[in-house]
């Protein structure tokens, strides 16, 4: 029955519009009793699925606002108003029908990204191209992209290199170039030039299925002013059941107690905050940025203060080594890279992996594994290689390990801090051996994205990072930070969230979404930024940047408070509607078929007003600098 009902739903609606003009038509040439029965068949064959959905909403033990409008539909037949029951009850069928086109629409981004999935995939197997569904792709196949194709699966390029539009996951439209081993996500597309990969990740593991999954999840769930309007109509359609009862017993009149039934219908009410979020997070999918509900872009819009953590978040997060000093004539430049570098395989930080990528370019070998290895978080670690002991870190691990620094070594860790950089020390059996110093640059974005963030807002922009307080100084000033913490551990960062959030402050954290994953869970909103997003950062932040870019940052917070603003106008005007049409019906000038036109116009109000976001930009403001 339900699969009939939704399937001639639209076809229901068209025989009954037809009816109503036949009856219309016979009334006017002077049949009215033919007029009549074209009327009665038209609200009978519409009010099927109303009454239907009705009844399904009552063994819910939900009160919908198809059993007011059955109600009344029936109501109106009894007093024989058959113009105003076969109208009411065609008008609200075709309202359904434009609130499920229009709300399609504001669908369209999830709906893109899932057509912009692959479908095919051709394996390399033996110098053999095989074409396969993508379902069939294994972790560890060889896989061949050509000019125009489609990356199937998540994975590191092997051979070639290629101008990559990797709009589905970063909303980026310039294409990036992309060569030997570098990272390639499923769903974006190679514009120019030829790849060979190997598959990492395959099926619902895929960056870009697990986008489509946070999406669909997203745009489910609900704000607080969604359920609290679902628990507002709970009692509310009840309450105008009781009120129109009360309104017939004082007047007597069957026919306004029915025009109150269908004229109060909360619909504009219940449909305007749900719209507006499915909205704004389709609107922010598009644009590469992943909010996670709801309830996550209410929360969104009322920060003041945003916490960043500098590497990778303020800065480009691909620091390179400038320089390599020797302290000890005991080692050569080249023995202290190619033992730190493999000490550091280990290494997960970003300052290990320089090394390592930077002795690799170097042609050093370092084949060796570390053995009896230790990591310090926050600080460095400790390994032996080749039969060396080797202590790699920051001041704080040299002077927990009794390694002193002499003041001509510290002299220079100082200028090159003060110049942005960031010095690795590191020592070769208890005496220092050498110094590496450490450049990111900032981000070319930073200073318009944090620019506009105050312009719509924010209050306080801080710095929380573990590099030493000179490459912190250096950075902060240049942003025009209100305020930087150096050289802290991930526990710090969790305190000193916790204390802005004691202040009175509404924080945002942004993050690598690794390292800084404790204070990104703990601050109001946690958001990860990170080319194609790592698995923890999906998880652990609220919203997830897709791209490394600012200025989405800038964006996700311009469109949640865009987001609120819509839906609290779609609640203004569905009250301002139904007051209005209430005090109509009870003063006599407003009528079944006139006031249900009025309420299913309202409807499309909402909804047309919320498809305002889809194409939502921020406003762009240029700093100062």
């Amino acid at each position: 029955m339900i699969k009939w009902i939704n399937t001639y739903k639209n076809r229901i609606t068209a025989l009954s519009g037809i009816l109503i003009a036949l009856g219309f038509t016979l009334g006017t040439l002077g049949y009215a009793t033919a007029a009549d029965y074209s009327l009665i068949l038209a609200t009978l064959i519409a009010v099927v699925p109303i009454a239907h959905k009705a009844y399904l909403a009552l063994r819910m033990k939900a009160f919908s606002i198809e059993l007011l409008v059955t109600i009344a539909v029936v109501g109106a037949l009894f007093i024989h108003e058959y113009t105003e029951s076969s109208v009411v009850t065609f008008l609200f069928l075709f309202g359904d029908f434009l609130e499920a086109r229009t709300l399609e629409k504001t669908r369209s981004s999830l709906r893109s990204l899932v057509d912009m999935a692959p479908q095919e995939a051709t394996i390399l197997r033996e110098d053999v191209q095989t074409v396969v569904p993508v379902e069939e792709v294994a972790v560890g196949d060889r896989l061949v992209i050509k000019p125009g194709g489609k990356i199937p699966v998540d994975g590191t390029i092997v051979k070639g290199q290629a101008a990559i539009n990797e709009a589905a996951v970063t909303g980026e439209a310039i294409p990036a170039n992309k060569s030997l081993d570098d990272k390639v996500f499923s769903g974006t597309l190679v514009d120019e030039g030829y790849i060979e990969m190997i598959a990492e990740k395959v099926g619902d593991d895929t960056t870009f299925a697990k986008i489509i999954e946070l999406v669909e999840e997203a745009q489910e769930s609900k704000s607080k002013a969604e359920r609290f309007l679902d628990a507002f109509a709970n009692y509310y359609t009840p309450a105008i059941v009781a009120l129109s009862i009360i309104v017939y017993v004082l007047t007597r009149n069957l026919h306004l107690a029915i025009t109150f039934l269908v004229i109060a219908c909360p619909g504009a009410l219940v449909i305007g905050a749900p719209v507006s979020n499915v909205a704004g997070i389709g609107n922010g999918a598009k644009h590469g940025v992943l909010v996670k509900g709801g309830e996550v872009m209410d929360r969104f819009s009322k920060v003041d203060t945003i916490v960043f953590d500098k590497t990778g978040t303020l800065t480009k997060g691909k620091p390179e080594v400038t320089d390599i000093q020797i302290v000890n004539d005991a080692v050569s430049r080249n023995e202290l890279l190619r033992l730190t570098a493999a000490a550091e395989r280990i290494s997960e930080h970003h300052l290990g992996q320089t090394i390592v990528k930077y002795a690799h370019h170097h042609g050093l070998e370092t084949a060796e594994s570390p053995t009896d290895t230790e990591i310090i978080k926050g600080h460095g670690l400790k390994a032996t290689v080749a039969g060396s002991r080797l202590v790699a870190g920051n001041r704080k691990l040299m002077a927990q390990a009794g390694i002193p620094i002499s003041g001509s070594a510290e002299s220079y860790a100082v200028a090159r801090e003060k110049t942005g950089n960031t010095v690795v020390f590191v020592a070769i059996d208890g005496t220092l051996a050498g110094l590496f110093s450490i450049a990111d640059q900032i981000r070319e974005d930073a200073p318009q994205a944090l620019a506009e963030m105050r312009k719509n807002g924010i209050k306080q922009i801080i710095m929380l990072t573990g590099d030493n307080r000179h490459t912190a100084q250096a950075v902060a000033e240049q942003l025009g930070l209100d305020a930087f913490h150096a050289e802290l551990l991930p526990e710090d960062k969790v305190r000193f969230v916790k204390q802005l959030q004691a202040d009175g402050a509404v924080v945002a954290m942004a993050g690598d979404g690794i390292n800084d994953a404790p204070a990104i869970a703990t601050a109001d909103i946690g958001l990860a930024m990170g080319e194609g997003g790592t698995d923890i950062s999906m998880e652990t932040a609220d919203v997830v940047l897709m791209a490394d870019k600012l200025l989405q940052f800038s964006h996700a917070y311009s469109l949640s408070k865009a987001t609120m603003r819509n839906m609290k106008q779609n609640i203004t005007i569905a009250v301002a509607v139904v007051v209005i049409l209430l005090a109509g019906v009870l003063m006599g000038s407003v009528h079944l078929a006139s006031g249900m036109f009025i309420h299913e116009a309202s409807i499309l109000a909402v909804i047309l007003n919320a498809m305002r976001l889809i194409g939502f930009k921020r406003k762009k403001v240029f700093s100062p600098s």
